[in-house]
């Protein structure tokens, strides 16, 4: 819970009472490895802090895998657009390490938007976070070679690049497996 704590301090500064009541609210959980924090069709109602494992979002079409992103320690996590709009997701979200997470319901969320105005700034900071990161991959998968698509996503997972399959790298990219295979071949 200290690491969720000196992140939001970071983002902004807030008062012990906000403090005091966040760590009220929040709960402990710890899942495996293969375990689902949500499946298409259920609705994103609970905001997840990452204490320690990887995550990784995905949907399916016509049976193929698209991987939507990766999550590692530190990171916040829901499926956005059925988090912000309570309406049933499309997306899972995979647990690929044995996690464990700090849950925070929607409703304790707004709760705490509407009691600590404070931390509304921490929520559209990270709003931002994840908006941008969105709109940069857009841009990244609109843009950019396979080569080149590797190498910022090298760059900028670099943390998890050995915890994370050839086949979720790729389906996260728009490349085939072996594509993939092929480039790290190639950087070797």
């Amino acid at each position: 819970m200290q690491e969720l704590i000196h992140l939001i301090g970071r983002l902004h500064p807030v008062s012990d009472e906000f403090l005091q009541a966040l760590t009220a609210q929040l709960k402990r959980i710890e899942r495996p490895k293969r375990s689902l924090l949500l499946s298409p069709g259920e609705v994103s109602s609970e905001l997840y802090f990452l204490e320690a494992g990887l995550v990784r979002g995905y949907y399916l079409n016509d049976g193929k895998e698209f991987s939507t992103g990766f999550m590692a320690e530190g990171s916040f996590i829901i499926s956005p657009l059925s988090f912000f709009t309570q309406t049933p997701s499309y997306e899972y979200l995979e647990l690929l390490e044995d996690s464990r997470l700090w849950v925070l319901s929607k409703g304790q969320l707004e709760q705490l938007y509407t009691r600590f105005i404070e931390f509304n700034v921490v929520g559209r900071l990270i709003t931002e976070q994840y908006y941008t990161r969105s709109e940069w991959r857009a841009h990244q998968l609109r843009t950019l070679s396979a080569d080149e698509l590797y190498e910022a996503f090298t760059s900028e997972y670099a943390p998890i690049l050995n915890r994370v399959s050839n086949r979720h790298i790729a389906s996260f990219l728009g490349l085939t497996p072996e594509t993939v295979s092929r480039i790290r071949a190639k950087k070797r």
